[in-house]
């Protein structure tokens, strides 16, 4: 389980990013299509086409984590980009736990594959 502080700044890409992507391509998306700096400690939270697949790209002072999460089954609720205009949103640390928990954010739910 990871817990993120509330101090850290989530910004959640709303568009598909190639999950081929590392530390410099992560950062070049973040940077050029987020117009934010990588640098200034936010974290960055990237899907994929299927959503089944994430990354974050978080620096932490010293240097860039990337942090990986593949699903074996279902996929996360994801927004559509017509709910952003800046292609990413900007969510609290307790949204990002939900999410990665598979928790549907819009009706608040655990989804079907989530339940045990």
């Amino acid at each position: 389980m990871l817990s993120f502080s509330s101090a850290v700044r989530i910004f959640l890409a709303v568009e598909p990013v190639d999950m081929r992507k590392s530390f410099d391509g992560l950062y070049a998306v973040a940077a050029n299509q987020l117009k934010e700096n990588p640098l200034q400690g936010g974290m960055f939270v990237f899907s994929n086409r299927r959503r089944n697949r994430l990354k974050i790209l978080f620096f932490d002072g010293t240097g860039l984590w990337v942090l990986a999460k593949r699903l074996e089954k279902g996929g996360f609720t994801w927004p559509r980009p017509s709910d952003a205009a800046s292609g990413k949103l900007r969510l609290k640390s307790e949204a990002l736990s939900m999410l990665l928990g598979g928790i549907d954010l819009k009706d608040g739910m655990a989804k079907a594959w989530y339940e045990r």
